[in-house]
């Protein structure tokens, strides 16, 4: 990781979903789908899916913050998926659905909880998303990476994830 570079983990829902929005910002390095959150080690996508780790699906956001702001990925992250409803995203039910984001820095942390005190009136609904510092990531496996780019004519890429890739590139004009 370059000196110029801060590392976020955020769960806005699936993961798939969550890296094909962020692969569209500019000054993101790197993304890793993966698991974090809970408390089983290395836990796989099964295992996550069966709701006994803990763990929510969430993605490693490596990013440059003199190109991208946290500001700005926080605005992303809470435009693209519904932080009120507590594990869930859209028609996926169970907590390693819920929203989550895991700070690695207590300047992180502050800036959260800021812009969540900022954006709290914009919301019908209560805030659910969990903020608290990340302790481990655990990568997902293979197959999960890139899945909407390696997939795209795969159904639930074609009515659940573009849907909001398109939002996302449409509300930022991406």
């Amino acid at each position: 990781m370059a000196s110029n570079t801060e590392v976020i983990v955020l769960g806005g829902g699936c993961f798939w979903c969550t890296e094909a929005v962020f692969k569209l910002l500019k000054g993101v390095i790197k993304l890793d789908p993966g698991y974090a959150g809970g408390t089983t080690n290395n836990p796989k996508y099964w295992d996550v899916a069966g709701g006994a780790t803990g763990h929510a699906e969430v993605i490693r956001v490596e990013y440059d913050p003199d190109i991208v702001p946290l500001e700005k990925l926080l605005e992303v992250f809470f435009s693209s998926h519904d932080p009120t409803t507590p594990n869930q995203d859209g028609a996926n039910f169970g907590t390693e659905y819920r929203s989550l984001i895991l700070y690695t820095s207590a300047q992180q942390k502050e800036a959260i909880n800021k812009f969540i005190d900022k954006i709290r009136g914009d919301f019908a609904k209560p805030i659910v998303t969990e903020v608290k510092k990340l302790d481990k990531f655990y990568p997902a496996e293979e197959d999960h990476k890139d899945f909407y780019k390696k997939n795209p004519a795969q159904p639930y890429c074609i009515f659940v994830i573009r849907p909001k890739v398109d939002k996302i590139k449409k509300e930022f004009k991406l």
